[in-house]
């Protein structure tokens, strides 16, 4: 079973609250999450344990560069960034690394599976 796994606090809450329906992950890891998968949501730390808190449907999944990302993918991503100058920002504090407007980043858009 495939997992998107979310490490920042403020991600747990907005996936509890079904606020957030999209992950942009940098590079291509497209062929890691296959559109029309199903995929387990879970949080927490790298080398720590996981919680699962739902299985989702992978819509759609769309390798992009930053600067082609939209206002709705980042408006699904994290309803608090409002730019992609905000996304890079948060990108470089999570990656350690100069994040620019040429990277390719993933986006992949689920939906919750209801069971």
């Amino acid at each position: 079973m495939m997992s998107l796994n979310f490490q920042a606090e403020k991600h747990a809450k907005l996936l509890e609250a079904r606020k957030k329906t999209c992950t942009v992950r940098l590079g291509d890891v497209s062929s890691q999450f296959p559109e029309n998968s199903i995929c387990w949501i879970t949080v927490g730390k790298k080398y720590e344990q996981k919680r699962h808190l739902y299985t989702v449907f992978l819509d759609r999944v769309r390798v992009k560069t930053m600067a082609n990302l939209t206002s709705k993918d980042l408006g699904h991503q994290n309803p608090d960034i409002n730019s992609r100058a905000e996304l890079i920002a948060d990108f470089e504090r999570i990656y350690n690394r100069r994040i620019n407007m040429d990277d390719v980043v993933t986006v992949i858009d689920f939906t919750e599976v209801v069971e």
